[in-house]
C-alpha cells in the first residue's frame, strides 16, 4: 500500500482538497480526523469534530485510544486500499498516525501550499476560524449519526472529463462541538411548530393532540398522536405524514430523525 500525506496548519482547506487530490493520484482511502474513509464512504472511526474539547479532538485525531486504533487497524486490514491519504497538520502528526495505525511509513508528502494559492488559503482560514466550518471529504448521508443538528449545506464536487459529466463527489460541512459555537440544542418548540405547519398543508391530518421529542446525540425521536379525516386510508396517510415529517425536520435542522411513532387518535 503506498502512504501519501496531505499536510498543512489547521484552516487551510486540507480537507477540502483531499478529494481533488485523491482522484488526481488516483488514492482510494483517507485518514482524517479519527475517520478511515474508504472510495467516499465512511468504514471506522470516531470523527475528532465531534469531540467536546480541542485536547480530546486532537487525542481522537492521533487515535489515542487503543479501541480507536485497533477498529481502525482491522478495518484497514479488512478492505486493503492499494492507497491511503493522511491528512495531518505536521510532518510529525501524520507520521505518529501511520504509526499508530500500523502502517509501514509515508511513501509521499504532499503539502497545502502546493496545491492551493495564498488567497484559497486565507478564504478557507476565514471558513474555519470566523464561522466555525469544518468539511469531511465524506458524503452527509455518511455522517448522520456522529453529527445531527451540527450540519451546514454540504459542498457537491462536479467533475467534467471530456465534456461530459464523470462523477459527483461530496464534502459534509460541520461545526464541531468544541467551535466557538459550543454544545447546543435546538428548543422543542421549533420542532412542534415544523409539525403544525405541515398539518395545516396536509389535508388528512385534522389535528396533533400530542407530540413530544427527544434530543440525543446521534439525532432524534418523535412521538405523536394525531386525529385523522375520516375518510381516509389510514395507513396511506399516516406513512405520508411520518415521511414530511421526517424529510421537513432534517432539511430546516440538519437534526436526524431515527424514529417516528405515531399513534391515530381518532377520525373526525
Amino acid at each position: 500500500m503506498k502512504i501519501y500525506a496531505l499536510i498543512g496548519k489547521s484552516g487551510t482547506g486540507k480537507s477540502f482538497q483531499a478529494v481533488n487530490l485523491c482522484k488526481e493520484k488516483k488514492i482510494k482511502s483517507i485518514i482524517d480526523d479519527g475517520l478511515f474513509i474508504y472510495e467516499n464512504k465512511v468504514v471506522a472511526g470516531i470523527s475528532a469534530k465531534r469531540q467536546p474539547t480541542k485536547i480530546g479532538a486532537v487525542k481522537t485525531a492521533l487515535f489515542h485510544t487503543d479501541e480507536h486504533m485497533e477498529e481502525v487497524r482491522s478495518a484497514i486490514d479488512e478492505y486493503a486500499p492499494d492507497s491511503m491519504l493522511i491528512i495531518g497538520t505536521s510532518d510529525s502528526m501524520v507520521e505518529k498516525i501511520a504509526a499508530r495505525l500500523g502502517l509501514h511509513g509515508i511513501d509521499e508528502k504532499v503539502y497545502i501550499e502546493d496545491i492551493t494559492t495564498e488567497e484559497q488559503r486565507e478564504i478557507a482560514n476565514v471558513q474555519r476560524h470566523q464561522l466555525g466550518k469544518h468539511v469531511i471529504p465524506a458524503p452527509t448521508f455518511q455522517l448522520k449519526h456522529q453529527f445531527s443538528g451540527y450540519f451546514m449545506p454540504p459542498v457537491k464536487i462536479l467533475l467534467k472529463e471530456w465534456g461530459s459529466l464523470r462523477e459527483a463527489s461530496e464534502k459534509s460541512v460541520v461545526r464541531p462541538t468544541y467551535s466557538y459555537m459550543g454544545d447546543y440544542r435546538i428548543s422543542d418548540k421549533v420542532f412542534s411548530d415544523i409539525v403544525e405547519c405541515l398539518r395545516i398543508s396536509t389535508k388528512d391530518v385534522m389535528e396533533i393532540v400530542k407530540v413530544t421529542f427527544c434530543q440525543m446525540q446521534e439525532g432524534l425521536e418523535v412521538e405523536l398522536s394525531v386525529n385523522l379525516r375520516y375518510g381516509a386510508c389510514i395507513p396511506l396517510a399516516g406513512r405520508k405524514f411520518q415521511q414530511e415529517i421526517a424529510d421537513k425536520i432534517e432539511e430546516m435542522t440538519a437534526f436526524n430523525v431515527i424514529n417516528i411513532d405515531m399513534e391515530i387518535n381518532d377520525l373526525v
